[in-house]
């Protein structure tokens, strides 16, 4: 396992990004543009012990650079904890932050966080092509429509839905009387991102309905609406990409990796 552990400069990546190399070389992840990763399964295959190379500027290895000018600090592990590794595996597939403690080098532990998910309520072509494209990015994504038997009532709070803080809930409904009960039940869920669509008069009668509930101010600034980074989106495609966008920068805005080895000395 290889393992960026110190970044000098700017670089695609983030400190802490990992790959691996199996034993016939075949390598999963990727922390450039290909050539780094040969040379690192080079080194991972030749044996030895656990080590920090430098790549890039400042490094021995005169016959290799980085185009982008920075240097990189690598940890190459031969013989990762297996153990720990699947330990890490397990928690993420339930949805569980968790942390790799790293033997060598300036980087103690490895944080992970589950992936970006989303759970999108609402009906017609929005929530179709808004599904579609989180499903196509690679997200985790699960709809509830009310045109289908998805278990969705009027009036009524969702039911046997997990929400964890790296879930984004967005509302997708032309029919608003939908959105009080699901708003209602996702201002109690820690999910770091809650978006509704619609226009000025609806966002006016959803703030009046959240009131008369008792939902207090401090939550309804939770609510994001309008949602995207691309106003007045008419096109279902293009109001489902503004929308993919601005959740995806929220969920890297919150995520703990950062460009700063202190600052993910910290998250850790």
């Amino acid at each position: 396992m290889c393992t960026i552990a110190d970044i000098e400069g700017s670089f695609s990546r983030r400190l802490g990004a990992q790959l691996a190399v199996a034993p016939d070389g075949e390598v999963t992840g990727s922390l450039a543009d290909g050539c780094l990763e040969k040379q690192l399964a080079t080194e991972v295959l030749s044996g030895g012990e656990r080590r920090v190379m430098r790549f890039g500027a400042g490094s021995p290895i005169i016959d290799f650079r980085l185009p982008c000018g920075s240097g990189l600090d690598i940890l190459v592990d031969p013989a990762p904890d297996h153990a720990a590794c699947a330990e890490v595996l397990a928690a993420l597939d339930g949805r569980r932050e968790a942390s790799l403690a790293l033997p060598l080098g300036p980087l103690p532990a490895r944080h992970y966080v589950p992936s970006l998910r989303l759970v999108l309520f609402g009906e017609g072509p929005e929530l179709d092509a808004l599904a579609m494209l989180g499903r196509a990015s690679g997200l985790s994504v699960e709809t509830f429509s009310k045109d289908a038997s998805d278990g969705l009532s009027l009036g009524r709070a969702p039911a046997g839905i997990a929400v964890d803080r790296w879930t984004a809930v967005i509302l997708l409904f032309h029919d608003h009387e939908w959105e009080q009960a699901i708003l209602e039940w996702a201002l109690d869920t820690p999910a770091f991102f809650i978006g509704a669509q619609g226009g000025r008069a609806a966002r006016d009668e959803r703030s009046e309905r959240l009131l008369a509930a008792g939902v207090g101010e401090t939550q309804m600034a939770r609510i994001a609406s309008p949602i995207g980074v691309v106003q007045h989106s008419r096109e279902p495609v293009a109001l489902a990409l503004s929308i993919l966008a601005s959740v995806v920068g929220e969920y890297e805005a919150i995520h703990p990796h950062a460009t700063s080895r202190h600052a993910v000395l910290r998250s850790a």
